[in-house]
């Protein structure tokens, strides 16, 4: 795993491996990761689920967009530029949140139903709110009101919020208060340990 001790806020040019030395590390590095995405992983009901991201999720990302679709140095630019914006910056958590179902007709229905659920989303922990903004690149619910599978989203803090979230032992609760989505599921504490290191 990359060291993140300053923790990194932003992957760099300087920052991407050659595709066939990542080629090389690829299967062990992916191997690695899983324990720290799933530390970083909330599921909500039955179909939602919270990815939060950080440096090394991101820098996973990009170059598996590289390794895979190979656009060579022409590709680099766009996928820092898509990607940066998900690495929390010391005072946010951010989240890709996904709507997976897997049967198809389900899923249509599903999606069909959750209009504008991505501004629904909060934490909740030791008396504060914090409710998640999403990405302003495009509006992901139609105006028929189907939602999109994927969001991403950001919960920002203030400096108190920090200080309560970082506690050790807070209880936190991740929810959703769409109405025809209401639920909500307690972090465990290695979940809220592991997302505290985001928090300057």
């Amino acid at each position: 795993m990359t060291d993140n001790s300053p923790k990194r806020r932003e992957i760099t040019r300087a920052d991407i491996m050659p595709m066939a030395d990542y080629g090389k590390i690829r299967r062990e590095y992916r191997r690695k990761l899983v324990e720290t995405k799933r530390k970083r992983r909330v599921h909500i009901g039955p179909h939602i689920s919270l990815y939060f991201e950080n440096y090394d999720t991101m820098w996973a990302q990009v170059h598996e967009m590289l390794f895979i679709e190979r656009g060579g140095e022409d590709q680099v630019e766009g996928e820092l530029a898509a990607y940066n914006p998900l690495i929390p910056q010391g005072t946010e958590l951010v989240a890709t949140m996904m709507i997976e179902v897997e049967d198809e007709g389900v899923r249509r229905r599903v999606l069909a139903s959750l209009g504008h659920v991505e501004d629904m989303v909060q934490l909740t922990f030791a008396g504060h709110t914090v409710k998640a903004v999403p990405e302003a690149d495009l509006d992901r619910t139609t105006a028929e009101g189907k939602t999109s599978s994927v969001h991403f989203l950001h919960f920002n803090f203030t400096a108190a919020e920090v200080a309560a979230f970082k506690a050790a032992g807070t209880q936190v609760i991740a929810g959703i208060t769409h109405p025809q989505y209401g639920h909500m599921a307690m972090l465990p504490e290695e979940s809220r340990a592991a997302l505290a290191e985001d928090l300057a």
